[in-house]
């Protein structure tokens, strides 16, 4: 029996199955109805925060600007967030059973090069805004409280948010985009084996 084994030429003959272009069909519009359902809970959720917000100053009629100008950036954080967020609707949206594989993959690139844009340059103008949004707005009623108290509120505020950002926002990036790379590679196999 010989050692020397040639990988490459047992790569080589190994087959690969294509993926079946109705089930990656089928997947698309999961995604896409997932993805839908999303950008619907995302709207009703930033919406009713900033009616809330909206009610908390009306109620209780903060005396400082910084609060003031708290609320101000929250509700813009918030209101810039979800344009840019819907924008991404029209991606979303059915689309006609009659398109190619390319045009599935064009959708695709074009659903991934928004989010991408959404992931990173949106969420970090969010994360900004809202932090500083929220930093204002709890200086009026942490400078009620003795120092430690006030700066334990902070802490733990901020805490929170970089939890959010460091942890929650990458990993939920990661498998959105895990899912959508998965799909895109497997229209790009079938967009190769029918060009051959």
């Amino acid at each position: 029996m010989s050692d020397n084994i040639d990988f490459k030429e047992l790569w080589a003959k190994q087959t690969t199955i294509a993926p079946n272009p109705e089930n990656l069909i089928a997947e698309i519009k999961k995604m896409n109805q997932y993805n839908l359902r999303k950008l619907v809970f995302t709207n009703i959720l930033l919406i009713a925060t900033s009616i809330f917000i909206i009610l908390i100053w009306i109620y209780y009629q903060p005396q400082l600007l910084t609060t003031k100008i708290g609320i101000i950036i929250i509700i813009l954080a918030i209101v810039v967030f979800l344009l840019a967020n819907n924008k991404s609707y029209s991606l979303f949206k059915r689309h006609r059973n009659s398109q190619s594989n390319s045009d599935y993959l064009k959708k695709l690139l074009a659903i991934k090069a928004k989010q991408i844009f959404i992931d990173t340059t949106m969420l970090n103008l969010y994360f900004v805004l809202l932090s500083i949004g929220v930093g204002l707005y709890m200086f009026e009623y942490t400078s009620r409280m003795k120092l430690i108290w006030g700066l334990v509120t902070y802490g733990i505020t901020f805490l929170w948010i970089l939890f959010n950002w460091f942890y929650l926002r990458p990993k939920q990036i990661n498998k959105q985009r895990a899912k959508l790379d998965a799909i895109i590679s497997k229209f790009e196999m079938i967009n190769k084996q029918l060009d051959e």
